[in-house]
């Protein structure tokens, strides 16, 4: 390959990066909702609660054997927050006001020890699958905002916040 075609791959490269890069929000809001219906296409809101009730009894136990380490409390009281935050996201389906906040507000202080934010966790997910078996009496097409990810079903909600607490239960130390 001449010098003149590698040069034009190189900007072209470059170009689509910076394209990816500045285009990078449209393109999630586009494909996240697209990839969640279709993990999620044949399920319900009963199999996708009973799905999260049992993902979190995953996470507890995994945290049970996770050191209590700063990295490791950052990460649960991020998980905590996105929860906490999910959950109110999904009451507005059962018509409480939408506010369209950040989840820092949700997550737990960080002087709170490694035993009290496994603790918190354990309630938070609980109270979050007592909020889904509520769900069953909405339309599962219903659509709620994701700051990040645009207009959610009910069930597109519910499976993002069993993989959100799966994900990051695996980045933690072991």
């Amino acid at each position: 390959m001449n010098k003149y075609k590698k040069l034009l791959f190189t900007a072209v490269g470059v170009a689509a990066i910076v394209y990816l890069i500045r285009n990078q929000d449209k393109l999630i809001k586009g494909l996240a909702p697209r990839v969640l219906d279709r993990v999620q296409r044949g399920q319900d809101v009963t199999s996708l609660t009973t799905a999260l009730a049992e993902a979190g009894d995953k996470v507890q136990a995994t945290l049970a054997t996770r050191p209590d380490t700063e990295y490791n409390r950052r990460i649960l009281s991020h998980m905590i927050g996105i929860e906490r935050w999910g959950r109110r996201r999904l009451l507005v389906a059962l018509g409480e006001p939408l506010i369209m906040d950040e989840y820092d507000g949700y997550r737990p202080r960080r002087e709170r020890s490694w035993e009290e934010l496994k603790e918190t966790f354990v309630q938070t997910r609980r109270d979050t699958v007592n909020v889904a078996h509520q769900l069953t009496q909405v339309p599962p097409q219903t659509r709620i905002p994701h700051n990040q990810f645009g207009d959610l079903t009910i069930l597109d909600w519910l499976l993002y916040l069993r993989l959100h607490a799966d994900g990051e239960v695996q980045k933690m130390a072991r």
